[in-house]
């Protein structure tokens, strides 16, 4: 008896087996119409276009006051730093 391969479950339930991967690959290659794709879920944009991450490195004592002054006003820090960056850059 050969078995089925089966690569687990899609998003919806379905099994996903060869002959479904066929199927999807085959109404790939056939072109895809784009306006029934879904939008992707993403953070919202926070300015003019998506963000760049940038790390920076923070002493413990700096970290410490950024984590008190985020927490005081109910914020996180990324955003006492992205606040702090326009006042101190004077944009936006």
């Amino acid at each position: 008896m050969t078995r089925r391969k089966s690569y687990g479950t899609s998003r919806t339930g379905n099994e996903l087996t060869e002959a479904a991967i066929a199927k999807m690959v085959e109404e790939a290659e056939a072109g895809l119409d784009v306006t029934k794709l879904r939008p992707r879920r993403g953070r919202p944009p926070i300015g003019s276009a998506a963000a760049d991450s940038f790390p920076v490195r923070l002493d413990p004592e700096l970290r410490c006051a950024l984590d008190a002054r985020a927490a005081a006003e109910k914020t996180t820090a990324s955003a006492v730093i992205r606040e702090a960056l326009r006042r101190f850059l004077e944009v936006g």
